[in-house]
């Protein structure tokens, strides 16, 4: 990890350096071109990262005014704590930074934005063919052996 990284909230600033690792992101699964998502979608998901009232929340990586990669997450209730709960949505670094500490700085920075909110479990998904990223899930978290389904209704 570069010594001098910073992890921190988004700024409306940083929509313009924002948008190449979220378009990157959504690339990696299958979100391009003619399947891309609505421009609609990512300006609405852009807006509620500085809305109040809105739980979603968005950290970057930033080294020497450049940024490296990015994290959002959201809190929600479960019928299973009492506490919210912490889900990791997305996660993406630059590719020419990877294997260097980014993605696990962003998960850890993840961690400690859900203890200071009193939340006390952080998960996440990811698909089966992410390797990399397994490599690095595996070493922060436990992998509780659950399979996702999901129906557009």
């Amino acid at each position: 990890m570069p010594a001098a990284m910073l992890i921190r909230p988004i700024e409306p600033t940083d929509f313009a350096a924002w948008k190449p690792l979220w378009d990157g992101y959504n690339a990696f699964y299958g979100r391009h071109g003619d399947t891309a998502l609505a421009p609609a979608i990512t300006q609405v998901t852009w807006q509620r990262f500085f809305d109040p009232a809105e739980p979603v929340f968005a950290l970057v990586a930033e080294f020497d005014g450049e940024l490296l990669g990015l994290t959002h997450y959201l809190y929600h209730r479960s019928t299973t704590r009492i506490e919210l709960t912490c889900y990791l949505q997305d996660l993406f670094t630059d590719p020419a930074t990877r294997g260097k500490g980014v993605g696990r700085a962003l998960i850890q920075a993840v961690y400690e934005q859900a203890r200071a909110a009193g939340i006390t479990r952080v998960y996440w998904q990811t698909h089966t063919t992410n390797a990399a990223g397994r490599l690095l899930y595996d070493k922060v978290a436990k992998h509780m052996g659950f399979i996702v389904y999901s129906q557009d209704v």
